[in-house]
């Protein structure tokens, strides 16, 4: 008889299988990009053209050998990623990898902001929504839920913006943070990218406190996103899993309502949230462009949006390229946090 895997070799299998399948998503995602990329043409004639002579925009052409066939060109490409060279911005001749330095903190942050406003909201009030099923707490955060996910990123940070920024003064209206702390900290060394970081790196408090006030608003904006889908999944599978024979048989022992939604269906409803996150990642990467430009959050958003305007599709074509890899391993890493929690998403 064969000798059956240990639970220990199924999960590194597993693991190695979903680590290996990053390598032809990240290759697809690449290939696409750049054939969309040049279906518009060289990105010289598309940045500079109408700009630049005849004579000029040639040798320009000549110089980045966009004359060459696309296969040399694709082929290039991707010998220079994986040598970590992206190419150089044609609008302002930058090092594409020194703006994703530079501007990938800022995304990364609002990201990682908007995920725990998601998780906050999204998680306790689907419990909630569970528990009182078919009742008007349920309804209405079933209503909730709807509008948070249905609303567009751009006008729920407009609306936040116009409500707590311009009408209350509660909020900055636009920014990572003000001047002053900005000059804080320079002082404090060599910017991590994370504001935060380099907030707390200060030691002083006001410099933090006006740090995330600047994040409040777009991270809401943002993280309202996924909080709907966040409470509407909570919810389903919460009531799915009050309806198992486990709970039920929890129930007859005169087990608490309130304990079988904490303690008991908690753990077993939040596996195919997990799961779900992974997906969101690409969700809030997209609404990361619309909310960094409406409230000026100098990320790889904004910078998209600017290079877009002025057509600098070798800037796009790298921007978007990361953020298709920040989406695979976001997954790969969902993958594995799932099997870790369920055993039988390993088989």
């Amino acid at each position: 008889m064969a000798a059956t895997p240990t639970a220990g070799s199924a999960l590194g299998r597993y693991i190695l299988v979903r680590f290996l399948l990053i390598i032809p998503t990240v290759f697809i995602l690449v290939t696409t990009v750049f054939v969309l990329m040049r279906a518009t043409g060289d990105p010289i004639t598309a940045s500079q053209g109408g700009r630049l002579s005849a004579d000029e925009l040639q040798r320009r052409i000549t110089e980045a050998g966009y004359d060459r066939p696309v296969l040399v060109q694709y082929w290039e490409y991707l010998t220079g990623i994986v040598r970590g060279d992206f190419g150089t911005t044609i609008s302002d001749n930058q090092p594409v990898i020194e703006v994703l330095g530079l501007y990938g903190g800022a995304t990364l942050e609002l990201t990682a902001y908007a995920v725990a406003i998601a998780v906050v909201l999204g998680l306790p009030l689907g419990m909630l929504a569970a528990y009182f099923r078919d009742r008007w707490p349920d309804a209405g955060l079933r209503v909730l839920a709807i509008l948070a996910y249905a609303t567009p990123v751009f006008f729920a940070g407009l609306l936040l913006k116009l409500i707590f920024a311009v009408g209350l003064g509660w909020f900055p209206v636009a920014g990572r943070a003000s001047t002053a702390a900005q000059i804080e900290m320079r002082f404090a060394g060599e910017s991590s990218g994370f504001y935060l970081v380099d907030a707390i790196r200060t030691g002083q408090w006001w410099v933090v406190q006006d740090v995330l006030s600047h994040a409040v608003l777009p991270s809401v904006a943002l993280g309202l996103l996924t909080a709907g889908v966040f409470l509407r999944l909570v919810r389903t599978n919460m009531i799915a899993t009050l309806g198992t024979d486990y709970v039920d048989a929890a129930r007859s022992r005169g087990v608490r309502e309130r304990r079988l939604v904490t303690a008991h269906a908690t753990r077993p409803a939040l596996i195919p949230v997990i799961t779900v996150a992974g997906m969101q990642v690409a969700m809030l990467l997209v609404g990361a462009v619309l909310t960094e430009t409406t409230f000026e959050w100098r990320g790889l958003g904004f910078q998209l949006a600017q290079y877009l305007t002025v057509r600098d599709f070798v800037a796009v074509q790298g921007i978007v390229v990361l953020m298709a890899v920040i989406v695979a391993v976001t997954n790969f890493l969902v993958d594995v946090i799932a099997a870790l929690i369920d055993p039988r998403v390993r088989y």
